[in-house]
């Protein structure tokens, strides 16, 4: 069953760094285009970056320029570096694949990892 698990974020001053880490199984990762979301309490799930198995990336424009995203096929995972972060990127992150014809919402394939930023 295809599963993903979100690590890194944490907390951060306004203009710091942080990066996140997926790590995927249950589907076959290099054929899967795959995309971080996020989503703050009381607030839409909103799709920020993406990229796909060729490694071409795609951003939001609230992340261009800040946030770079990166996979490496061999060892199943996808990375979200993140600069100059601001106190609105404070939310959960998730890592998911688009997979058709799979049911699961989107920001509720896992746990998502916290990420914070302090002004």
């Amino acid at each position: 069953w295809p599963q993903v698990v979100e690590t890194g974020g944490g907390s951060v001053e306004a203009g710091g760094s942080l990066t996140v880490f997926c790590r995927a199984s249950g589907f076959a990762f290099e054929e899967a285009k795959m995309g971080w979301f996020r989503q703050s309490p009381g607030s839409q799930c909103d799709e920020i970056s993406t990229i796909d198995p060729d490694g071409n990336p795609t951003y939001a424009d609230s992340v261009k320029g800040r946030f770079t995203i990166s996979r490496d096929n061999a060892d199943r995972r996808v990375t979200l570096q993140m600069n100059s972060l601001k106190p609105e990127d404070t939310a959960v992150y998730h890592c998911e694949p688009f997979l058709e014809g799979n049911p699961t919402p989107r920001c509720a394939w896992g746990k998502g990892s916290e990420v914070t930023v302090v002004s």
